[in-house]
């Protein structure tokens, strides 16, 4: 199935043996990890989250072939694949800036423990900003920026030019105004605590949401259209 044709259609046999692999290893490796590193899942939805954030970037980057076209096309859909997992990166907070960063921070590098999925996550410190490597962020918005990449190729041949397609794709944004929710509500407003304690489930669900219209595309943008 290619991104071009792809289609609400039943999975083959093949595609539900390999996501019950990858279910089974991610499962499998996560609770080795939580061995390993001694740590206590008190919330264990946040760990299925991370997981999911995992299963599903891998299987929509799998299952999603980019149409052919010319090379000037795909490096300028590569650029604005690029601009926007740089935008994911800092408002998901893959990517912090100094203004976030301790006065006096240092360079080096850590290892967060968090909830598997979340976690290893590799933290890269500086004195300008820190890079925190969450699995399943990285995996997400490599997904997420691979499926933009495709969707502006297809959208380069339809009647509708590719950056207006792109800018066209309200979903593209989603995660993008999700993750700044509480930083434009204030931290101290009810919206915002709201949004804090439940900003992995509403994450999760953006993420499930835009790759589904990402990969599908329900309402065009596909080459020839």
């Amino acid at each position: 199935m290619t991104s071009v044709s792809a289609a609400f259609s039943r999975p083959s046999r093949d595609d539900l043996l390999l996501a019950g692999l990858l279910a089974n290893t991610l499962v499998l490796a996560a609770l080795a990890y939580v061995a390993a590193a001694g740590i206590s899942v008190t919330r264990p939805r946040y760990a299925l989250y991370g997981l999911v954030w995992i299963l599903v970037g891998v299987l929509a980057v799998w299952k999603t072939d980019v149409a052919p076209t010319d090379r000037t096309t795909r490096r300028r859909a590569a650029a604005v694949a690029v601009g926007y997992a740089a935008l994911l990166a800092v408002a998901g907070g893959v990517v912090v800036t100094a203004a976030g960063q301790v006065p006096g921070a240092e360079w080096g590098m850590r290892i967060a423990t968090l909830a598997p999925g979340w976690g290893p996550a590799p933290v890269l410190s500086t004195p300008y900003a820190a890079v925190v490597l969450m699995p399943a962020r990285v995996v997400g918005y490599l997904a997420l920026a691979y499926l933009v990449y495709a969707t502006v190729i297809d959208a380069a041949g339809s009647a509708v030019s590719g950056l207006l397609g792109l800018l066209s794709c309200v979903s593209c944004s989603w995660p993008i105004v999700v993750s700044l929710l509480t930083g434009v509500v204030g931290g101290g407003s009810a919206v915002a605590a709201v949004a804090f304690d439940f900003s992995y489930d509403i994450s999760t669900a953006v993420f499930l949401v835009t790759v589904g219209l990402l990969y599908w595309r329900p309402f065009g943008f596909r080459r020839g259209e």
